[in-house]
């Protein structure tokens, strides 16, 4: 696609899950295909595109903020604009009525249309006209399973194994959104690590909104996940997010056992309490979920646990929410991800339920939750003080370029000083722990055996 002899250039801003990241991947593909060039600077953009997410309020509302600001640009140029994902998908209408600046929306199912779309967008409006384009159907079989992802080179990279999601928890919007579970054929998985592998890169997180519960044909995500690890030049793998109910022994085995397979599980629990459970359509018990915890453990009681909570929702009361902290005591997570309950646009909670527990109350339980967690990760990682520990060398740490940061096998960030000039991005090294935070570990790199 080119103009007086140079291509259009789009730039791309991505907010929410890895899973989006991976969309933004694929998207960068199939524009590149069609003679789309790419800018880092949104000022030289003749399309800027926002791959959105609806999960979380914080997303939903960074969106709408930069839409804002694009509105004095659009006044300045020509301009073409277009919203991406779930936020494209869910809040179609109110896009296309409150934000007129939109010129294009694109669902997740919908990304080999986008060419087309923009084509479009743009010849309209070097005539003048106003064109939106507009593709948000869902799909039952739509994986991209062709699309090789755009990925500049790095040390950890992420695919998607699987689209869409069959659980309908009531608080989440992910399923009209994304659509039911399809899960991509293997071979093409296993293609796509041996590339990213040849390529330099060490570590794979595989994706969906529900991992585990991949399925295809004979292959389930043990199988999968294996043969992932199995990969020449492969050496670590991890796997995002999981739901409790689809561990079975030969998964919970490989995680144990296998040298390439994390020793870390994050293992979203939402709540702690039975009644509110139910409600959220969790389809697991209290009891369940510390079962599969002790089963988990009794395996190997080095893998590290984290989880995702959430506070206030509907009709949850005091003594409810002491069942979510006395979990994550017991539990004792490595770490926590916990928000407010947000009410999203055609859950079901949306339609069945009132979301009655105020503000006030839900940033108090967030609040005492975070300080808890906060002991607990301190105290796990103070433990391990003196110890050495592998870690994955990813770039330099986010306060000082004098400092090297990696993650352990578990997932922990450790940070340390440059003293081996020998050490490079994605090499492996030992790290001996001399202090820690909450949430890193510090250290010195040790010679390596």
């Amino acid at each position: 696609m080119e103009k007086a002899g140079a291509a259009y250039k789009v730039h791309i801003e991505t907010f929410g899950c890895q899973m989006n990241e991976y969309d933004t991947e694929l998207v960068r593909s199939l524009l590149k295909a069609k003679g789309f060039a790419f800018t880092e600077d949104r000022e030289c953009a003749d399309v800027v595109l926002m791959n959105t997410c609806a999960i979380r309020e914080h997303a939903h509302n960074k969106v709408y903020g930069h839409l804002a600001d694009l509105k004095a640009l659009k006044r300045q140029r020509k301009l073409v604009i277009g919203v991406l994902g779930c936020m494209a998908q869910n809040l179609k209408e109110e896009l296309t009525e409150t934000v007129p600046i939109v010129d294009v929306l694109a669902g997740p199912d919908s990304y080999r249309r986008l060419p087309d779309l923009l084509t479009g967008a743009i010849a309209a409006q070097e005539k003048g006209d106003v064109q939106r384009g507009i593709a948000v159907d869902l799909s039952e079989y739509e994986t991209y399973q062709d699309i090789m992802p755009e990925q500049a080179t790095g040390i950890t990279a992420w695919i998607a194994v699987m689209r869409g999601c069959d659980n309908f928890c009531t608080f989440c919007v992910v399923p009209y959104t994304r659509g039911r579970e399809r899960s991509r054929a293997p071979q093409g998985i296993i293609r796509e690590v041996e590339h990213l592998a040849a390529q330099g890169y060490k570590q794979i997180t595989l994706l969906g909104q529900n991992v585990n519960s991949y399925r295809f044909e004979d292959w389930d995500f043990a199988r999968l996940i294996t043969a992932v690890a199995d990969v020449p030049g492969i050496e670590r793998v991890r796997f995002t997010s999981p739901h409790p109910k689809d561990f079975p022994p030969a998964l919970l085995d490989a995680v144990a056992g296998h040298p390439r397979i994390c020793k870390h599980i994050h293992l979203p629990l939402q709540v702690g309490n039975d009644r509110i459970l139910r409600l959220m359509g969790r389809t697991y018990s209290r009891k369940e979920y510390l079962d599969l915890v002790e089963d988990i453990r009794r395996r190997r009681d080095d893998i590290a646990l984290t989880t995702d909570i959430i506070c206030g929702f509907c009709t949850e009361t005091e003594e409810e929410f002491l069942d979510t902290y006395l979990t994550v005591q017991e539990v004792g997570y490595h770490a926590a991800f916990i928000f407010k309950y947000s009410e999203r646009k055609n859950t079901i909670a949306a339609r069945k339920y009132q979301d009655d527990v105020s503000e006030r109350i839900k940033s108090n339980r967030v609040t005492r939750l975070v300080e808890l967690q906060k002991a607990i990760s301190l105290r796990k990682n103070r433990s391990m003080i003196g110890q050495t520990v592998r870690v994955l060398v990813e770039g330099d740490a986010k306060k000082s370029s004098d400092q090297w940061m990696g993650r352990t096998d578990t997932n922990i960030t450790a940070v340390w000083e440059k003293r081996d000039a020998g050490t490079h991005p994605g090499d492996f090294t030992p790290i001996k722990i001399s202090h820690v935070s909450a949430t890193t570990v510090f250290g010195d790199e040790l010679p390596a055996r």
